[in-house]
């Protein structure tokens, strides 16, 4: 399993320009309403922000990975984000987040989204991935080490 066979080049957002959790949510949620149509976006957002009352996905080191289920989705769809002055997202470790890996997943798939995020959490705790992708240049540069994992 790789993380591109759930990630499209379209879907990943090379400088976040939100400063609130919230904002970073709607942001990260936006381009699926493109690649969609029939997405409801406006309830995947209401969704993500439920499950950020249950407790942040914000998990330290300047990472968050904000997830949730939908009914009507047929697959599990991966939205990367970057923002490098950070937002703060109630971190475990109170730190500004910067990278974000946004995990969505029919509600019936649960073994699926489990092992997509398993890998995404396995991926970031790579200090030398996280480096680089904090220094990749651009959604090219982005693109193809998020390909390559």
């Amino acid at each position: 399993m790789k993380l591109s066979d759930y990630l499209a080049k379209e879907l990943i957002l090379p400088e976040l320009a939100s400063e609130t959790k919230s904002d970073v949510l709607q942001e990260l949620v936006a381009p699926l309403g493109e690649q969609y149509p029939e997405m409801d976006t406006d309830h995947a957002v209401r969704v993500l922000l439920d499950r950020e009352r249950l407790g942040s996905t914000g998990i330290g080191d300047g990472i968050a990975i904000p997830h949730g289920k939908l009914e009507d989705l047929e697959k599990v769809i991966v939205v990367v984000g970057r923002s490098h002055k950070g937002v703060e997202f109630e971190a475990l470790d109170h730190s500004p987040c910067t990278i974000f890996f946004l995990v969505l997943a029919p509600e019936q798939v649960a073994g699926m989204h489990l092992r997509v995020l398993a890998q995404i959490s396995r991926l970031l705790k790579d200090e030398e991935f996280r480096k680089a992708f904090l220094a990749a240049e651009d959604l090219e540069a982005l693109w193809a080490l998020l390909k390559s994992v």
